[in-house]
């Protein structure tokens, strides 16, 4: 949803603005208008002063002083105190770095770290460090520290300068911080009298209470092609330089969770997520990658070749690097080195951090239907039978705000949805779920029981003079729980429970919008930075990290109300680090246009290598009027987002799949059936996901990690390790040039025909479907049989197709369980390796053997197998079933 609509609140808020249906850049500061940003762009290489002291072992960590070799005056109590370093390292070659006031020192307060993100059972995996070792590297005027991460990499803290670098174990830099002498670290201080540290943007102020607090850094990556990551933008899957000589400067990539509706496209522009995780990859090492666990407003520069030149700083012609420099509001240095040295291995190394993606229910990977809003019960029922009568399949139907009385969540409006346990039953009976908004804000009425309970626990977050913050958001004046506090989100999770959430059952889930938080009247039309959380942390500290409590809370209820057994669906827009444990999420209010469909690839493949696999975008666009061919190449694109929803804005056009001509229809339902006929391959996926972080839709580097002409595509994708599809997006194609890498066929998902790999086809496009192909060397399960929903496929025979390769062999697997509960954990379910080796296909059990009492029982069998690439058709073939024993 967007807020432009509300031109009456603005104008009750005297703000006197316009209602415009485009993004107003004037709305949101740039780094200019960014003190902290702006400070540290001015800094030139080599300013830092800091030099490392007393560096030893303590605890099983690396500690030490960073102390500046600039005298200052001992009475000046602006002079730079002393920092306080500890290295520490973990299993699988990670490196942890944390910077920090020394609190001897007795700061004002204590610096925000953020919490529940780190996940518990990672401290664990830390390595005691038994010895230091020190030695002078040659050129250098003082020794450097060195410990032993993993199989041959090295960390070395440099004393003098401050440097702190990953060595591999050929002697090679792999990553590294303050390389250009870039560091800065402002000090929280007592104001004086005289101290202006107020900030003002668009008639808010900032009153700033301690002062100017931000960290910027410089991080480099060697040996690297190309830097990825750092979602949320709208902007291409390699991260565009800039900075540097012949770089039109630009303004820094943007880390600041914001309700930025219907946003532009090839923009640096920070929307509705921020995940301050940067991936490096190039033909000659491999992958690393670098994390900063903080939540604070981030801004971050992607530094051209030789960027610092006229600094007399210059990079040796024979060494390729990409430079960035970080920029943070507030918060400590908490960073993460990963050193791979494959792509699948850094992403495994950051989500033992940050946690797996949660294994989400199988109907929630299904095709969702959504629209703001669907206006009562009974067009509910007519949607739903629609789909019916049209023969496609759908799982989920979702209701936006309007469903509420008067935007009070938790509530329905009796007028249009007098029966709501009815209408979910009534859906639930054909094997499909609903979904209702609960969005952060509540609606400031005494006659409301959840604002009146809020107010009486002093749940709610506090503004600067410490009263209850008043926002303005959906239902008018506003309150916003604050979820930093463990309480208030447990609190949170009851509500959830059917006793406490009238009208709800057990087949209804939950979505999480407007969480960034969204305020629009705030500044930025987000909450000010100087409001008060728990603990007295500041908003300008935790600001990413509001939507990602919020989802965790919600999760949690859905968790709570299934007494444990089943599995939470919560869909979220706001995104940080670990938002992949509890759910969902999607890339915001996109726009009915070409532009938005294309921007929709990079920016899901961005997720999914910072963890979070479970995304999607708008199929359709959110804002404006598809023509039916955006709409129709939209569907065949959407098909295989790991999370698939046609959603609309209520002043579009109606869109369901069957407005738009019998063709058309037509069209659309073939490409809702490819996604049902997948469901076991996704689902398989997302359980690969769950278990080693790899996403479910992968650029196509990360399975082809040393075809340089794969680095910088982001027009075609990876659907788990066996297909590639090639979006079109363009109106009225007739071909497309795709690239096909690796040594090994390809197979057209239709049509079967072979194509060579390693190079680039010109193709002839249809309207019937995408390119989309099958890698030789794999077997992909299927099933073929359509049907309402996929719970009504549950016991539907499976299709195995075979593609094979030049040695006439292929490998594949198929994950089951009840698509439901947590029973999987304790063993109940199955997971076979399919093998073709000469002329035969076997099966293996790759689960641990499962005890008597959690097998899971399954009733389906390989009803069929396709054989793509055989030399002669095979004359029998043995059928059985895939059950554990077999």
């Amino acid at each position: 949803m967007t807020n432009r609509n509300l031109c009456f609140l603005l104008i009750l808020l005297g703000l006197h603005l316009t209602c415009v249906f485009s993004w107003k850049k004037d709305e949101f500061r740039n780094c200019n208008q960014t003190p902290f940003c702006k400070r540290a762009r001015a800094r030139k290489p080599g300013s830092c002063s800091l030099v490392a002291h007393g560096v030893s072992i303590s605890d099983g960590e690396l500690t030490a002083k960073l102390i500046s070799k600039i005298q200052e005056n001992q009475e000046d109590e602006s002079q730079i105190k002393p920092l306080i370093l500890t290295l520490s390292v973990y299993q699988d070659g990670i490196m942890r770095l944390k910077i920090d006031e020394d609190p001897s020192l007795d700061p004002p307060k204590k610096r925000f770290e953020v919490p529940d993100v780190i996940v518990p059972e990672f401290p664990s995996k830390k390595i005691w460090l038994p010895r230091l070792s020190t030695e002078t590297i040659g050129g250098d005027a003082g020794p450097s520290s060195f410990v032993y991460l993993s199989d041959g990499y090295v960390a070395v803290i440099r004393h003098d300068p401050f440097e702190v670098y990953v060595r591999d174990k050929a002697g090679k830099r792999v990553v590294s911080l303050n390389s250009h002498g870039l560091f800065d670290f402002e000090q929280l201080r007592q104001k004086k009298e005289g101290d202006d540290w107020e900030e003002r943007f668009k008639g808010h102020t900032d009153t700033r209470p301690y002062g100017p607090q931000s960290i910027s850094f410089d991080v480099t990556f060697y040996e690297a092609d190309f830097v990825y990551g750092i979602p949320e933008h709208a902007t291409s899957l390699a991260l565009k330089p800039t900075r540097g000589p012949g770089v039109e400067e630009s303004e820094p990539y943007r880390l600041f969770n914001l309700d930025v509706f219907e946003y532009i496209h090839d923009s640096p522009f920070g929307i509705y997520g921020s995940i301050p995780f940067m991936i490096s990859h190039g033909n000659s090492r491999g992958t690393s990658g670098f994390f900063w666990l903080n939540a604070a407003e981030m801004q971050i520069d992607v530094l051209d070749y030789g960027w610092d030149a006229e600094s007399g700083i210059s990079l040796p012609s024979s060494q390729s690097r990409i430079d960035t420099f970080w920029m943070s509001e507030a918060g400590i240095v908490d960073a993460f080195f990963f050193v791979g040295p494959e792509p699948k291995d850094v992403i495994r190394q950051y989500t033992s951090v940050t946690g797996t993606p949660a294994m989400p229910q199988l109907f929630s990977i299904a095709y969702h239907q959504c629209r703001w809003n669907y206006r009562d019960e009974e067009d509910v029922e007519n949607v739903d039978s629609k789909f019916d009568e049209h023969d496609i399949p759908y799982d989920v139907l979702w209701l936006d705000i309007e469903h509420t009385d008067g935007k009070k969540y938790f509530t329905w409006d009796r007028v249009l949805f007098p029966h709501p346990e009815e209408m979910q039953r009534k859906i639930a009976a054909k094997g499909r779920r609903m979904v209702t908004i609960v969005d952060p804000h509540i609606k400031r009425d005494e006659s409301f029981p959840l604002h009146r309970e809020a107010t009486q626990k002093g749940y709610y977050v506090k503004d600067a003079t410490g009263n209850d913050y008043d926002g303005w958001c959906w239902p008018g004046s506003s309150s916003y729980l604050d979820m930093l506090n463990p309480e208030i989100r447990s609190w949170w999770a009851e509500k959830f429970s059917l006793q406490n959430y009238v009208g709800s059952t057990p087949s209804l889930y939950i979505w999480n919008d407007m969480n960034e938080p969204s305020v629009f009247n705030g500044p930025e039309v987000t909450m000010p930075r100087d409001s008060l959380h728990y603990g007295g942390v500041e908003h300008r500290e935790l600001h990413n990290t509001y939507g990602y409590y919020f989802h965790m809370a919600t999760a949690d209820g859905l968790v709570k109300r299934g007494n444990g057994k089943d599995r939470p669906f919560v869909l979220s827009r706001a995104v940080f680090a670990g938002t992949q444990r509890y759910g969902a999420v999607w890339t915001g209010d996109n726009s009915a246009d070409w532009d938005h469909l294309r921007a929709s690839i990079p920016m899901v493949l961005t997720l999914g290598l910072t963890g979070i696999s479970f995304s999607g975008a708008d199929v359709g666009g959110f804002f404006g009027n598809t023509e039916p061919d955006l709409l129709v190449r939209w569907y065949q694109v959407g098909a295989y987002y790991p999370f698939f929803r046609g959603h609309a804005h209520h002043d579009t056009k109606r869109r369901e799949p069957w407005l738009f001509g019998e063709r058309n229809t037509e069209l659309i339902r073939d490409a809702i059936h490819v996604r049902y006929s997948l469901l076991p391959y996704f689902y398989t996926l997302f359980r690969e996901a769950n278990t080693s972080g790899v996403p479910v839709m992968r650029p196509l580097w990360m399975e082809f990690p040393f075809e340089e002409a794969t680095f910088s595509n982001d027009e075609a994708f990876m659907v788990g390790n066996s297909l590639l599809v090639q979006g079109i997006y363009t109106e009225q194609a007739k071909h497309a040039s795709i690239y096909l890498p690796g040594k090994e066929s390809w197979y057209d998902l239709i049509t079967g025909a072979a194509y060579k790999g390693g190079m680039t086809h010109k193709m002839e496009v249809s309207e019937e479907s995408i390119p989309a192909f099958q890698r030789a060397g794999t077997i992909v399960p299927r099933k073929d049989r359509f049907r309402r929903s996929s719970t009504q496929m549950a016991n539907d025979p499976y299709t195995l197709v075979i593609a094979l390769n030049s040695s006439q062999a292929a490998e594949g697997e198929i994950y089951i369980d009840d698509g439901k509960s947590y029973e999987f954990q304790k063993g109940a379910y199955i997971h076979r390796q399919f093998v073709f080796s000469n002329g035969k296909l076997t099966s293996s059990n790759l689960a641990s053997v499962p005890s008597s009492d959690t097998q899971y029982p399954l009733d389906a069998v390989v009803e069929r197998i396709i054989l793509l690439g055989h030399a002669s058709d095979p004359k029998s073939a043995l059928i059985e079933s895939i059950k554990p024993e077999c």
